[in-house]
């Protein structure tokens, strides 16, 4: 059974850095893209940063040389670095997997083809 497990969220001052993880079950990050969305209250979900082994790696242009994902193959886990947090990105954070072995970075965080998705993690950015 494929299953994603996200931890890592909470609170955090404005301009404060958090680390997420996502530990992934039933499945090898060796073969399928595997990334971060986040969904504020109203809004849509949104690709934040996915990441393939040996493929490219996509980052939203808003969080460009903040944020920071990467993966530790043996442990089957992803990580979300999130540095100089603002306000506007508090948000339940969710991790997700990719369908199919040929699901690239990219697609998976921008058109949004996903396979299977974690239960979410609050990120509150507040004074």
């Amino acid at each position: 059974q494929l299953q994603l497990v996200e931890s890592g969220g909470g609170l955090v001052q404005p301009g404060g850095s958090l680390r997420l993880s996502c530990v992934a079950s039933g499945f090898t990050l060796d073969y399928y893209a595997i990334g971060w969305f986040r969904q504020a209250p109203g809004k849509e979900r949104e690709g934040v940063s996915c990441i393939r082994r040996g493929g490219s790696t996509y980052y939203a242009e808003s969080v460009k040389g903040r944020f920071t994902i990467s993966m530790d193959n043996a442990k089957n886990t992803v990580f979300l670095q999130m540095n100089s947090l603002k306000p506007e990105e508090t948000a339940v954070y969710y991790c997700a997997a990719g369908p199919s072995r040929s699901t690239t970075s990219q697609r998976l965080c921008v058109s949004k083809d996903i396979g299977s998705w974690g239960q979410g993690t609050q990120v509150t950015v507040s004074s």
